[in-house]
């Protein structure tokens, strides 16, 4: 095993000290890749990772859209049910609520329809169509999550896949190792590690900053609940 190893340091020394004397031919200093060569060289296994990072795209670009159009108040919708309520216009309130889309006011339109029941029904009511919408926010929240931590997964899995590819060849070369027989498993081994880990972090962060956009949401929910409460709690 170790003249196995130090034959391949030493076509690895030969095939630099070449690379170098080429370079300094050429002008060149250094050897490009390009994008697409690497996603290549990475094997099947960039596939997965490929249409786990286009779902990963879509479900945040469709739930951070959904998220801020269910944080955006409709301007002095509070105080309109509020003089509405003073008023006794229980009809114009409810009509305000359903001519608004937006998860505040389905929220505030069932408590108006369980007006004159006990005020902890009414309440109960109100937390149980916000729980109904805050499930519907978190839609798919979930697979982005394991997206992220599935991802690196994946990405280690090509990893052995391509030292166990690398290591075939150098058995199979017996004392005649040449550099190219380990080159493209150990690629597919670094470049699947790397797009791995790339959707992992990726998912991870957008999997977060969707969380702190939906807690956000579900402040302002309670906020608004507890508005609604303290207006029925006031003196006709």
């Amino acid at each position: 095993m170790s003249g196995i190893i130090l034959s391949v340091i030493d076509t690895g020394d030969t095939l630099l000290d070449a690379a170098n004397a080429a370079g300094a031919e050429t002008g060149e200093g250094e050897i490009r890749l390009s994008l697409l060569e690497l996603v290549v060289r990475g094997g099947w296994i960039m596939i997965p990772l490929a249409i786990l990072s286009i779902i990963a795209i879509y479900i945040f670009v469709e739930r951070y859209m959904a998220l801020k159009k269910a944080a955006k108040e409709e301007t002095n919708f509070m105080n309109n049910i509020r003089d509405f309520m003073h008023d006794g216009k229980v009809d114009s309130a409810k009509a305000l609520c359903k001519n608004n889309e937006s998860p505040i006011a389905r929220m505030i339109e069932k408590g108006i329809a369980r007006l004159g029941k006990p005020l902890n029904d009414v309440n109960t009511a109100i937390e149980n169509v916000g729980r109904l919408e805050v499930s519907k926010l978190e839609k798919n929240v979930a697979v982005l999550a394991t997206i992220a931590g599935v991802s690196p997964m994946i990405g280690f899995l090509g990893t052995v896949s391509g030292m166990i590819k690398a290591f075939y060849n150098m058995s199979m070369a017996g004392n005649n190792i040449e550099i190219d027989m380990l080159a493209g498993g150990i690629y597919e081994a670094m470049i699947t590690t790397l797009a791995g880990l790339f959707v992992g972090i990726i998912g991870y962060i957008a999997y977060n900053i969707l969380v702190a956009r939906i807690e956000k949401v579900v402040f302002i929910l309670e906020a608004r609940t507890t508005e609604f409460m303290d207006l029925l709690h006031e003196p006709a």
